[in-house]
């Protein structure tokens, strides 16, 4: 059977007066100018001008949507369907007390879509830059099932949960690089203008300067010369690495493999990615997708591909009848706990329970982990920054102190 045509539906901009002689003032989507007209009308308003609103791409100038605008959406919604609320007057609470106009007119746009004809999965299936797979298969799944409020509050709850757990990654990552970066600028000040001033200084002096003053004035005077070439080497090398990263497959691989393996690091990388693969899954599974079905959702939300390959692989055994827990064994990737208690969910039918716990403890890892990455590094950023900085301080007062003693 062909699937019916999506009827195009535009944004109006209206004004006009209700039945108290108010002057009213908003926008109305619909397929046409007359059919707007109509349904203002029938709403109690008697429109005295009605113009289509020009619309830019979605986002375009309007602010960024975010995971947490989506996050907020779908609890907004599920919330307003729990209390009762029709789908389409939901989407119009939702949208016009929206703070960021790039989510207002994409809820907005989706309410047309749904006013069209087209379910809500179809309409959300138009925005795949905000609404992945994983969100509008378990909404289609929603719909069908007649569960749609559960699925939204599973959504929000995962999409809360994930976000949190990529914070905490972000965390770890963060103030590391932003100290060394803090620290470049800082030397590069010291090299290019601080640094010059002692050395017209030392050279009224007629002696010769320790070997540590030497070296730091050599440093300055290639900082001075090619301080253009060092910027433009570095912009362009970490222009490269994720423009690499980003167009080839290969490279963004490697970079994956080779991130698991990095001390401490590695092990944070490695927790999170089981508890986005246990979430991912006990969210999908709890919605009522079949388990072959869900694994292809699950491998792309796990975020590393040596994490993608192996529950491809895994979703290969499940569909020749392997239980789950053997394929997760023989994929030697997971811990014998995570192995352990999904044996216990299958066997006791609480399968989507049982990764729900997983991936509570696991975030709950993660952020020990990163807490505890957080502490070890602090001082050893501090003991950088001292022996950087007082290197540098002490090389350029070496000279006086030398000049003081013979004095």
């Amino acid at each position: 059977m062909a699937a019916k045509p999506a009827v195009k539906a535009d944004m109006y901009v209206y004004e006009g007066k209700d039945k108290t002689g108010k002057v009213v003032k908003s926008e109305m989507s619909g397929q046409s100018e007359a059919l707007v007209k109509a349904m203002l009308r029938r709403q109690g308003i008697n429109p005295t001008k009605v113009k289509k609103k020009s619309k830019p791409l979605l986002g375009g100038g309007k602010g960024k949507i975010t995971t947490k605008d989506i996050t907020i959406f779908s609890r907004q919604l599920a919330t307003m369907m729990s209390s009762g609320v029709p789908l389409v007057q939901s989407f119009e609470i939702v949208g016009r007390g929206h703070e960021n106009p790039a989510m207002q007119e994409l809820i907005l746009a989706i309410k047309g879509d749904v006013e069209a004809g087209n379910t809500l999965a179809e309409a959300l299936g138009k925005h795949r830059l905000q609404f992945n797979d994983l969100y509008v298969n378990l909404v289609a799944a929603g719909e069908q099932a007649g569960i749609l409020e559960a699925i939204l509050h599973k959504l929000a709850t995962y999409l809360e949960k994930s976000e949190s757990l990529k914070a905490k990654i972000k965390k770890a990552m963060a103030y590391p690089i932003a100290v060394l970066v803090v620290a470049f600028v800082i030397t590069t000040i010291l090299m290019i203008f601080v640094i010059p001033q002692f050395q017209d200084l030392f050279s009224s002096f007629g002696a010769d300067l320790p070997a540590l003053t030497q070296f730091v004035i050599a440093c300055s005077k290639f900082f001075q010369a090619y301080w253009y070439l060092m910027f433009g080497g570095i912009f362009g090398v970490g222009w490269g690495f994720f423009a690499a990263k980003q167009r080839s497959r290969a490279f963004a691989h490697f970079l994956d493999r080779l991130s698991l393996k990095i001390p401490v690091v590695g092990d944070i990388l490695n927790k999170s990615a089981i508890a986005r693969f246990a979430r991912t899954l006990a969210t999908m599974f709890a919605a009522g997708t079949p388990l072959v079905e869900a694994m292809v959702a699950v491998a792309g939300a796990c975020g590393n591909i040596i994490y993608y390959d192996a529950t491809m692989k895994m979703r290969d055994e499940v569909a020749t009848g392997t239980q789950l827990q053997a394929a997760m064994r023989n994929a030697e990737l997971f811990p014998n706990m995570v192995v352990q208690m999904v044996s216990i969910g299958e066997e006791a039918g609480s399968l989507d329970q049982m990764l729900s716990k997983v991936a509570d403890f696991y975030e709950e890892e993660v952020d020990n982990a990163v807490d505890a990455l957080t502490s070890l590094l602090e001082p050893l950023i501090m003991a950088f920054l001292g022996v950087l900085i007082g290197g540098l301080v002490i090389a350029m007062y070496l000279p006086i102190f030398k000049m003081g003693a013979v004095v």
